[in-house]
């Protein structure tokens, strides 16, 4: 079971970038998960606003360069944790869903259900900003159709973690629906 093997602990605080007038307080929680991997989790808190953020880092991990799969073909797969580092691709085929790695990307610590919200605010936010004639307006219309049935464990996918430098991985409801490949980077350019 996942817990937290410490109490938060208050670092220090700066000036809100939100409100310009709050003190953000930083807490850290170490945060020990099933696989016995430990995740540092940091939450930035605004004592007048209300703005947060939390970040999260690994302190274990695989540290394998690879390509982790899980196939995900009911509800209860939605509940298989994933962890991205920012070094890693996530894509998902069947919805033509991809997120890419790079310098502004965040790691994030989730479950499938929680990547599959993350895929349909994107797409609304794309949508939203075509014009109301724009032909591409229908085939986003249906990956979002496709999107929400997914949300709801009706649509089977493959969720896919490509991490050149290792550090992503998946933790399956299912063990038999995961697969890792290791990825050889040693001869990579």
């Amino acid at each position: 079971m996942s817990k937290y093997s410490s109490e938060p602990e208050e670092q220090f605080s700066f000036k809100c970038p939100s409100c310009k007038e709050g003190l953000i307080k930083i807490f850290k929680n170490i945060y020990d998960l099933p696989d016995e991997d430990k995740m540092l989790i940091i939450k930035f808190e605004c004592n007048k606003c209300n703005f947060y953020n939390n970040d999260i880092i690994p302190l274990t991990s695989r540290l394998e360069a690879g390509i982790s799969k899980l196939k995900i073909t009911n509800e209860g797969d939605l509940k298989s944790k994933i962890y991205r580092s920012p070094t890693a691709k996530l894509e998902i085929p069947e919805l033509q869903l991809v997120v890419e790695p790079g310098p502004n990307a965040d790691f994030y610590f989730t479950n499938v259900q929680g990547i599959l919200y993350r895929f349909e605010n994107a797409v609304l936010i794309h949508k939203n900003s075509l014009d109301s004639e724009d032909p591409e307006k229908q085939e986003i219309e249906d990956i979002l159709n496709d999107l929400r049935k997914a949300i709801n464990g009706n649509f089977t996918f493959t969720l896919i973690i490509t991490d050149n430098a290792g550090g992503s991985y998946i933790i399956p409801e299912d063990d038999s629906k995961f697969s890792f490949s290791k990825l050889d980077v040693s001869n990579a350019s």
